[in-house]
């Protein structure tokens, strides 16, 4: 049976007040097959990731994310109790800050990390056929987000043509994410939901 693409939405509407009431921003919802650890035994497994954030330093902890875990597993499940079911498959849920290399999926990540490189797939292309970029970020002023693309200069192009973003790891980026705590790293459980 699976996810139906709108269910990401209705996922969506479910997870951000639990990140909120914990303090958190929410960065990402993805609901794919597969996951991207475990033996390939698991590789049929579906996964429900989350990535969030704390506002003020763009990371979260081990014991966020189990917190978060928690909030999300027990919403879903009250869900569950009231007969609507969101996913019907067996997933893995994973939740987690989004790393140094993070996914850029909001405007406002346009606007935070500009300076820094990035790499971007367009659904439409821009400067003759081109939809894959990378370069520094200019920012985002409107709807429109600007790059200094390593081969075309400055491109600009609207922030709704973006079909995939994420910084791409450099020196610059190491030395202004600094890990708050890697404490435990090595302890993080992942819930099985059937």
């Amino acid at each position: 049976m699976g996810i139906r693409v709108t269910d990401i939405a209705r996922i969506t509407a479910l997870v951000e007040p639990e990140a909120q009431a914990l303090g958190f921003d929410l960065v990402r919802v993805r609901y794919f097959k597969g996951g991207d650890i475990g033996p390939l035994s698991e590789a049929e497994e579906f996964t429900l990731q989350i990535m969030a954030e704390r506002p003020e330093t763009g990371q979260l902890v081990i014991e966020d994310c189990a917190a978060l875990s928690r909030r999300i597993s027990d919403a879903i499940d009250a869900l569950e109790e009231k007969g609507e079911v969101l996913i019907h498959d067996a997933y893995r849920l994973e939740v987690s800050s989004p790393g140094i290399d993070r996914p850029l999926t909001r405007a406002k990540d346009f606007a935070n990390w500009a300076g820094h490189e990035a790499r971007v797939s367009l659904t439409n292309p821009v400067d003759g056929n081109r939809k894959s970029l990378q370069g520094d970020l200019i920012g985002i002023e409107g709807d429109e987000v600007s790059l200094e693309d390593k081969k075309s200069g400055r491109v600009s192009f609207p922030y709704a043509h973006i079909q995939s973003a994420k910084l791409v790891l450099t020196d610059k980026l190491i030395a202004a994410t600094r890990p708050l705590d890697s404490a435990g790293a090595d302890e993080i459980v992942e819930e099985q939901e059937d």
